[in-house]
């Protein structure tokens, strides 16, 4: 008797026990991990459907395409898309989609564009292993779009998606953008003027433990010297001078010595052509020269990219270039103009505090921690556009791989989980701040 009482508490204590176990509510974030586990598979197929249709920048219908593809993604989980046509600059358009009009209102960035020509040899996905994945724009960048997919998806199987207002822009020509940038930039710009912070899905330098705070800006140069045309015998008389090339060498190796060691400054002469005649073609990016080597050179055209952190760095380093330039040698001339294009994405303190909060979601869900990538290792992007306007804004959180922009593009495919939850988890944890 003694012993079936004992047995029967013992019984009822598990049972008591089982029942306080499974009454312990599931969190929010633990809802969001689950799901994206759960939807790996649907994600992994949506990334190689993606994959498989050629967009590369000019090829306007297979840009469209995959917008078709992702618009209707972000329509099933109640989004207002749009189109925007991008006939103005000769491109495509971009896909922008809007949700919610409660809590922080935060801008996605992404683009359904790859480097990749209809006439490429690289066209399809393409299973290394159980953990690689090759493709054209794999991880540049249609892994980051297909994450921003999955973790939106996620949050509206946790019932969070209300919490936050989400705006989305994919657009259909970062890898060659049309021209004017304003035009072309504009429906970037007027999100980006709405939102509270921005997250782009780039792959930054493919490395998980990091994320891009910092980005540097494009602008294109131009430096043109001239020079007396005489016999070569006369080079460096008073009468003639030192010639065009002479002038253009002076100039070039000034702004190495006295700009080189410039913080995350970088500045290349791409071409150049000297002699006595030179026909440039700028859209082909190549030129012919004619010359000989008894005849002083009478001109030279150098083109060339630069790279600076801030608007203040541009504005200051242009400015020092042009003194140089100023200081001719003898009987020569010089002139340098600049063409701005994508703008720089200073460090900033929001940027930072976005990605000390990236990074604790990141150690909490045991991933290990999230650095900041170095900004020489990390190229223009579209988020360029948006970092001046928002509180916070941050980068380089897509899927992770190899061989971006060329025939060798591969996809970590146990990075896209991964990316997905802290995304996901970070911008639950952004709902819940005042």
């Amino acid at each position: 008797m003694y012993r079936s009482i004992c047995l029967a508490i013992i019984g009822c204590t598990f049972f008591a026990g089982a029942v306080a176990q499974d009454s312990v509510p599931v969190s929010t974030e633990e809802i969001i991990v689950s799901h994206v586990d759960e939807e790996t598979t649907r994600a992994l197929a949506l990334l190689e459907t993606t994959v498989n249709i050629n967009s590369g920048t000019m090829n306007l219908d297979g840009v469209r395409a995959v917008g078709r593809i992702f618009s209707a993604e972000l329509d099933d989980i109640g989004f207002s898309t749009e189109w925007i046509d991008g006939a103005p600059v000769a491109r495509a358009g971009h896909l922008v989609a809007h949700r919610g009009d409660r809590g922080p209102k935060i801008l996605l960035i992404g683009h359904l564009d790859t480097v990749f020509a209809v006439d490429s040899p690289f066209q399809k996905y393409a299973v290394v292993d159980e953990h690689y994945a090759a493709g054209p724009g794999t991880t540049d960048m249609k892994g980051g779009d297909v994450i921003i997919i999955h973790a939106l998806r996620a949050l509206q199987a946790a019932g969070v998606l209300d919490e936050i207002s989400i705006k989305v822009v994919m657009t259909g020509d970062e890898e060659m953008p049309g021209r004017p940038l304003e035009i072309r930039s504009a429906a970037l710009l007027e999100a980006a003027k709405w939102a509270d912070y921005a997250i782009g899905f780039e792959d930054g330098d493919s490395n998980p433990r990091t994320a891009v705070i910092a980005r540097r800006g494009t602008t294109t140069w131009t430096l043109s010297t001239s020079g007396a045309r005489a016999h070569s015998s006369q080079i460096f008389q008073p009468d003639y001078g030192d010639g065009a090339i002479y002038e253009a060498a002076r100039i070039l190796n000034a702004f190495r010595e006295e700009l080189s060691a410039e913080p995350n400054l970088s500045f290349n002469p791409g071409t150049i052509l000297g002699g006595t005649i030179i026909d440039h073609d700028d859209a082909a990016s190549s030129g012919t020269a004619f010359g000989k080597t008894n005849i002083i050179s009478g001109v030279v055209r150098v083109r060339g990219d630069l790279r600076t952190i801030s608007l203040d760095q541009r504005e200051t380093v242009k400015t020092r270039m042009q003194e140089i330039v100023a200081r001719h040698l003898p009987v020569t001339d010089a002139s340098i103009e600049f063409t701005d294009g994508y703008p720089p994405m200073a460090p900033s303190d929001g940027n930072y505090a976005l990605l000390k909060l990236f990074d604790q979601s990141s150690r909490d869900l045991g991933f290990g921690e999230v650095a900041a990538v170095n900004p020489r290792k990390a190229g223009a992007a579209d988020i360029s556009f948006a970092a001046d306007y928002v509180e916070m804004a941050m980068d380089g959180v897509g899927l992770m791989g190899s061989g971006g922009h060329t025939l060798d593009e591969v996809a970590d495919l146990r990075t896209l989980s991964m990316q997905t939850k802290r995304v996901a988890v970070l911008l639950y944890r952004l709902s819940q701040q005042q």
